[in-house]
């Protein structure tokens, strides 16, 4: 069975149960029983692999012992274990002392989770339907989280959740091996969602593991926060399929709620990947966390302040995506974009075509590339060409990773040497750029422009056009009717 498919028999058993409402509730449900039985299945692994491996579930909360069995515990007797037994002892993980990594895991997936479900029959369906279809210790079915992933945002934006966007694979493989992360360099994403920068990273960086002492390393240095729980739980989930098999450092939080002057040395990071959310409002007070200048409610401004202030001197690096709106806008952003290219090299922006995050929203982005501690001397842009054929991306025909060889042919290698300006590339000074009061708006100097005319010429040619049919159309009514003898 399709992952699709399987998604949509469990909705379509769930659609019979009347606690659950709407898709965003049918997903949060998919969600929490599939991280219960993918981490059973990892515990299956640990007890093998980890001498002396003690679970920090009670055996009777274990999925094993209670959901494995299609034949076991059904009806009111499931319900009841669920909400009275099973949920408050997930929950008490988060807090509890003494409870093992992986148990504080589990508990801050679990401190916002919730069971709509009301019929433990249907509840014992959708069990089944997981249990029977789904085996993540087969590397063929872990793969198949991120069509899960997709599948459930399809979901949730039918069902009107605004805000949930999936960064396509081809955007974070490019942002990665641009950046290129070494094993050691702590890696943030301060609004991973589900984790997508973070997986990729972690596959970047699987051949350079060659002992327990690097895997240790490997799931140190990685590092994300999500403030909404779904996305969360799907982070966590997601992270232990690529072989984080704690991701404690995946943190349930919104980045922007701690004060930028509470940052200190230890907390600096060598690398930043992130597609903040842009478009959205934080609530009232968060903005007092920043400095006067960047002081704005608009969410995407305050996250490039906290990854400017986050970057470690001298060999911090991001890649960042970002709505054109950031690249002409003013005020705080001015403010941002002065900083950017005094303290920062700002070295590249590649400009991505609309429909890249089709269907989710046609907002146009771009990728910022830069380092901290020196200053910016030149700006180059590249505008990312549709594939011949193309005028837009959709979910049939997305952007391919292949397609950015032609950047990474251009790029000049770590150093960026040997940049030619081409009919996709072009570079402009800093100090332009200061004259322009920071609009990083630029268009490509080499397109063909297109003349669309005055309005009044348009109106008046369409007009004519027109005109010249309805003629068209009386003189064919006349042959006809002539032809016909006269007859209409």
């Amino acid at each position: 069975m399709s992952i699709g498919t399987l998604i949509k028999t469990i909705q379509d058993i769930m659609r019979k149960d009347v606690g659950v409402d709407g898709d965003a509730q049918r997903i949060s449900q998919i969600v929490w029983l599939l991280f219960l039985k993918i981490f059973d299945d990892k515990e299956q692994e640990w007890q093998i692999t980890i001498p002396g491996y003690k679970s920090p579930l009670q055996n009777r909360f274990r999925w094993s012992n209670w959901a494995k069995d299609a034949e076991g515990i059904t009806g009111e007797e499931l319900i009841d274990f669920v909400n009275n037994e099973l949920f408050p002892s997930l929950k008490k993980l988060a807090t509890a002392a003494g409870v093992s990594p992986s148990g504080r895991v589990v508990g801050s997936v679990f401190e916002d989770a919730y069971n709509y479900m009301k019929s433990g029959t249907l509840l014992r369906q959708v069990i089944n339907a997981i249990e029977s279809d789904v085996d993540f210790n087969s590397s063929s079915d872990r793969h198949l989280f991120n069509d899960i992933y997709e599948k459930i945002l399809a979901d949730l934006q039918s069902a009107g959740n605004a805000g949930e966007y999936y960064t396509p694979r081809a955007v974070t493989q490019f942002m990665v091996d641009i950046l290129n992360p070494q094993l050691g360099e702590r890696v943030l994403d301060p609004a991973c969602g589900t984790g997508g920068f973070l997986t990729c990273t972690i596959d970047h960086l699987k051949a350079q593991v060659k002992t327990s002492a690097d895997r240790t390393t490997l799931q140190d240095c990685i590092h994300g926060v999500e403030k909404k729980p779904l996305p969360h739980m799907l982070a966590m989930t997601n992270l232990m399929l690529h072989g984080i098999d704690v991701p404690s450092n995946i943190r349930h939080d919104n980045t922007l709620s701690r004060p930028l002057k509470d940052y200190g040395p230890k907390d600096r990071i060598d690398i930043i990947l992130t597609n903040p959310p842009f478009g959205g409002m934080e609530e009232d007070g968060i903005e007092n966390n920043f400095p006067r200048k960047y002081q704005t409610r608009e969410t995407a401004d305050l996250f490039m302040a906290l990854i400017m202030h986050l970057l470690k001197h001298d060999t911090g690096r991001a890649a960042v995506v970002l709505p054109d709106g950031f690249l002409f806008g003013e005020g705080t952003k001015t403010n941002l974009k002065r900083e950017l290219l005094e303290e920062f090299n700002l070295h590249t922006i590649v400009r991505l075509p609309k429909g890249v995050f089709a269907p989710y929203t046609s907002i146009a982005t771009n990728v910022l590339f830069f380092e901290k501690g020196e200053p910016t001397k030149d700006i180059w842009f590249f505008e990312h060409p549709y594939p011949d054929g193309y005028k837009s991306y959709s979910r049939s025909k997305p952007l391919d990773i292949k397609e950015f060889d032609l950047e990474k042919t251009w790029w000049g290698g770590p150093t960026r040497k040997g940049r030619k300006t081409t009919e996709n590339a072009w570079k402009i000074s800093a100090a332009d750029i200061a004259v322009r009061n920071y609009n990083l708006d630029c268009k490509n100097p080499h397109a063909v422009e297109i003349n669309h005319r005055a309005p009044a010429d348009l109106m008046a040619e369409y007009q004519e056009i027109s005109r010249q049919l309805t003629e068209a159309q009386t003189a064919l009514k006349a042959e006809l009717m002539q032809a016909l003898g006269g007859n209409a």
